[in-house]
């Protein structure tokens, strides 16, 4: 039997009647910051801060999965209050967070890729130190309702798990696709992520219904 918080998430699944307009003002934010960056010449960043996103996207579904198979929960939901409720786990709200994250992400890298702080390599100390935070942040959500976890081995007694499987690949990939020395390499490693997502939502989502 779904979990309290899991029927409520089921409600507003997907409910356009959620809209509220300050959604159009927060796309426009995104779209600018990457059109800002886009004239700077920095593709780099574009695709990495895509990468980002892709990465949650990708757990969004598996997490969507987790619900549909187990019928009690996903690892997280988000039933609270928000404008459009997209998966069990993500709304448009969170959308847009992850996408302007990467973009921030890519910003506090030194520019020598094989620079060491503390005996540890930049990209690998830095996505640790932003992975720490994002759980940080998510344990403040949890406390206050907006984010649930119910399961015993996805909650704060056991933040490792979100931490190696929730944020860390996001901005590991992030970081990956940033520092490629090549063009085509980044847009293919994107455009990889996008289409294994765009197949899982088609077979899942729009065939099965399992999202």
């Amino acid at each position: 039997m779904p979990s309290e918080s899991s029927l409520q998430a089921l409600e507003i699944l997907r409910d356009s009647s959620q809209f509220s307009w300050y959604v159009i003002p927060f796309l426009l934010i995104v779209l600018y910051l990457y059109t800002f960056e886009i004239d700077r010449g920095n593709w780099g960043r574009v695709l990495a801060g895509l990468a980002f996103l892709g990465m949650d996207l990708f757990n969004e579904i598996w997490n969507s999965l987790i619900f549909h198979i187990s019928g009690f929960a996903p690892a997280w939901g988000a039933p609270d209050d928000t404008a459009f409720l997209i998966f069990i786990g993500l709304n448009i709200e969170i959308c847009f967070m992850f996408a302007i994250t990467g973009l921030m992400a890519t910003l506090a890298l030194p520019k020598d890729k094989k620079l060491k702080i503390l005996g540890i390599n930049n990209r690998l100390f830095i996505a640790s130190i932003f992975s720490i935070m994002s759980v940080c942040v998510e344990m403040v959500l949890n406390s206050i309702g907006a984010l649930t976890w119910d399961w015993p081995w996805w909650n704060r007694d056991a933040p490792w798990l979100i931490f190696l499987l929730g944020y860390m690949p996001f901005y590991l990939v992030c970081y990956w696709v940033y520092d490629m020395t090549s063009r085509k390499k980044q847009i293919m490693t994107v455009g990889g992520i996008y289409t294994f997502n765009g197949l899982a939502i088609l077979i899942f989502g729009i065939g099965l219904g399992w999202l």
